[in-house]
């Protein structure tokens, strides 16, 4: 990542079974495939909006 762009690291903290289809895309659109997954992603109204759809299965890591 650039060092001057502002990014946000996302964890996978809830397994995908049983949850809707369109929030496994959503999860999988972060990069994050398996519990404990860890991304660090650029910070766009994209990505958040993301998070904010699964919230219920990331957590934000600082």
């Amino acid at each position: 990542m650039a060092d001057n762009a502002k990014t946000i690291k996302v964890r996978l903290v809830k397994g995908l079974r049983g949850v809707q289809a369109r929030h496994r895309l959503s999860v999988k659109a972060l990069g994050l495939n398996k519990t404990n997954d860890v991304r660090e992603l650029k910070d766009s109204p994209q990505v958040r909006g993301l998070i904010q759809t699964v919230s219920y299965l990331v957590q934000v890591v600082d």
